[in-house]
């Protein structure tokens, strides 16, 4: 009896210790999140930069879409959210350009969990030119807008972008998240001590990483002026 209590007070600690590591409430650098070698430029002002690199087709990204946009809503004004469409392949330029049309659109916000779920709740195909241009058409969207916007030049320049940004950041998977160009994380590097837990408890270490960097860059933001006049 003394030998199985003993067993189940060593089960009880595993548990709490796989509980603990699934909320980092103390992210480590290079364990829960990476510094960046060189820090990418930002736009944002004062405001933290939180940038999504991402694939219509990625499973994961579907799977964290909900979270992460709860999430976005909650931070209000201190941060500026973008989302950048990675292509590790020329097939995924159609989806680049679907997502930098929508945007151009302002629809992104309306379309996006509907595109995840038509791709990956009901099976449907949308990745080439062909199959995109039909499935917009069944959306009610301006079918000759929203070509006269996927085709324009406008829209190339996002794309080539966006493959700079891909190659500056070194994104060798999606979802993953960058933060004020210095930052990187992602459910798969936040929770990579919980192989086995369910992914929305991945998700939620990744939040948590995320909060605890935003925090951490709005006191540098907020004091770093004042210590400068010192």
């Amino acid at each position: 009896m003394r030998l199985f209590h003993h067993a189940l007070a060593v089960i009880s600690l595993s548990l709490l210790a796989v509980t603990a590591s699934a909320s980092p409430a103390n992210p480590q650098n290079g364990i829960d999140y990476h510094t960046l070698e060189q820090a990418q430029p930002t736009d944002s002002g004062k405001k933290i930069e939180v940038t999504e690199f991402f694939w219509y087709n990625c499973p994961h990204c579907a799977a964290f879409d909900p979270a992460l946009s709860a999430w976005v809503k909650k931070q209000g004004d201190k941060i500026v959210f973008r989302q950048v469409p990675v292509a590790f392949r020329d097939s995924f330029i159609a989806q680049q350009k679907l997502y930098y049309t929508l945007e151009a659109m302002g629809k992104t916000a309306e379309m996006n969990p509907k595109i995840f779920q038509a791709i990956h709740g009901d099976g449907q195909r949308i990745d080439t030119d062909k199959s995109i241009l039909a499935y917009i058409e069944k959306q009610g969207i301006d079918k000759q807008k929203f070509l006269d916007i996927y085709n324009s030049f406008g829209v190339q320049t996002k794309v080539r972008r966006a493959s700079q940004l891909q190659d500056a950041y070194k994104i060798d998977g999606v979802p993953t998240i960058a933060i004020d160009g210095r930052y990187m994380t992602s459910p798969s590097i936040a929770g990579s001590a919980m192989a086995g837990q369910p992914e929305s408890m991945q998700q939620a270490a990744t939040l948590q990483v995320m909060d605890h960097l935003i925090s951490q860059l709005v006191l540098e933001k907020n004091t770093g002026p004042v210590a400068k006049k010192k």
